[in-house]
């Protein structure tokens, strides 16, 4: 068995920041020992090496870059890599515009195969490690982003995008067919190695009863699996949704009504909720995933990240690609911290980079498995240059503390201080001499 010991600044955590001072482990010198894609030990250099715990391990140092778990994304859609940076309009005709023609293109088997490859690419360049991924209506663009993910030892939870109104006919599914499909998909690929399918009807507007009840369906039938959709984003979308279900008491009861609530469901946005909306989501444990960059370009509105956490919902943080507008999960910090600053709330570095790591692995119900450093889990991992490019450099010459470091990479930061990337342990990007 190989074995491989990485050494630098360790900072991981075990609590979130918001909620007690006790959050976080920093090691200025340390080890971590990783043998087939699983962290054995953590601690000092000294001490692992004292112990003889690294004994014949490949030795790699990244000092003096940080060493944390590797970012993850609860909200990102794999048919919008050739949509992001499209001039726009607000969602519904950006949807029209843009989105649809685009997903049309992945009925194609190699197109949808190449950018599988692109897309991941991308995701571990910007130190993304685990992504929970919304594809298109096809189930071959579903196949082929599970192989890419799987030929990389990716941790990945993705979903075919359930679909059969408002919207052409070339990304179109039925009530039946999208419920077929979800369930050949679950069965080819759902717990095979690292990978998760999630079900995934759209949203309501493009979703018709008769096709919520089959996404019901299959909820009820494997009821620990992960559920997406989309939430209260835009207002011109949420009062046609109500058009569409007059029966509803508000967006989500759509959603409730056909048993989609619950701990494993992740709605994206949920920017504009009412109060029963927010009482009743905290009940059912389902998740809000705020996305500050799509919010900002689409001009959605500002997430209220303060009032649903003492409200008691669990967030999670997302790029959101490709209304949002980077796959950088530093950049989305970024942009999550100025919206905050408009609500007159406050994003610390360390509940920051909490959010990106342990936060959004909670929020996917994976913090048993990844989102932190320490024994047992998987060596998915970041390592991060405060001084990656000239601007960072000399802003760095006057850091004294390691927030004010997270803060520099968290505003300035972006896959440029990105120094490498672990995959169950596996490095995912060219080597570059530290110094």
């Amino acid at each position: 068995m190989t074995k491989t010991l990485l050494r630098g600044r360790i900072l991981t955590f075990h609590a979130d920041p918001a909620e007690t001072e006790d959050n976080h482990l920093y090691i200025e010198d340390g080890a971590i020992l990783i043998a087939d894609g699983v962290i054995e030990a953590v601690g000092s250099h000294d001490e692992l090496r004292r112990q003889g715990l690294a004994d014949g391990a490949r030795e790699i140092d990244h000092r003096p870059h940080l060493i944390l778990p590797g970012f993850i994304d609860p909200h990102i859609h794999f048919p919008q890599v050739q949509v992001i940076a499209s001039w726009g309009t607000q969602l519904l005709d950006w949807l029209n515009r843009y989105t649809f023609p685009e997903e049309a293109r992945y009925a194609d088997r190699d197109h949808a195969t190449r950018m599988a490859g692109a897309f991941l690419d991308q995701l571990v360049a910007h130190g993304t490690t685990t992504a929970c991924a919304f594809s298109s209506v096809h189930r071959g663009s579903t196949e082929a982003l599970f192989e890419a993910a799987d030929a990389r030892g990716m941790a990945l939870i993705a979903g075919k995008v359930m679909m059969d109104r408002n919207a052409p006919e070339g990304v179109r599914d039925t009530a039946q067919s999208g419920y077929d499909d979800s369930k050949a998909l679950i069965a080819r690929w759902h717990g095979n190695g690292r990978l998760r399918f999630a079900i995934t009807p759209r949203f309501a507007i493009t979703s018709t009863p008769e096709q919520m009840e089959a996404a019901g369906a299959l909820a009820a039938e494997y009821p620990a699996m992960h559920i997406q959709s989309h939430l209260s984003e835009n207002l011109a979308e949420i009062d046609y949704t109500l058009q569409l279900y007059p029966a509803a008491r508000d967006y989500l009861d759509v959603y409730e009504r056909y048993g989609l609530l619950g701990r494993q469901s992740l709605m994206g946005h949920c920017i504009h909720l009412r109060e029963r909306e927010i009482a009743r989501m905290a009940e059912t444990g389902t998740r809000a995933i705020f996305c500050p960059t799509s919010n900002l370009f689409l001009g959605s509105g500002l997430f209220d990240a303060d009032g649903l956490r003492a409200a008691g919902i669990v967030s999670g943080i997302a790029t959101d690609v490709g209304g949002g507008t980077s796959y950088s999960l530093l950049q989305t910090l970024n942009e999550g911290y100025k919206v905050l600053q408009l609500r007159s709330q406050k994003l610390h570095p360390l509940a920051a980079f909490h959010w990106a790591t342990r936060g959004n692995a909670v929020a996917l119900g994976m913090e048993d498995r990844i989102g932190s450093i320490r024994p047992g889990g998987e060596a998915d991992l970041v390592v991060l240059d405060s001084r990656a490019t000239p601007d960072m450099a000399l802003r760095a010459e006057r850091i004294e503390t390691l927030s004010e470091e997270l803060f520099l990479l968290q505003i300035l930061g972006d896959d440029r201080a990105v120094a490498q990337t672990y995959v169950a342990g596996q490095p995912m990007k060219p080597a570059v001499p530290v110094g």
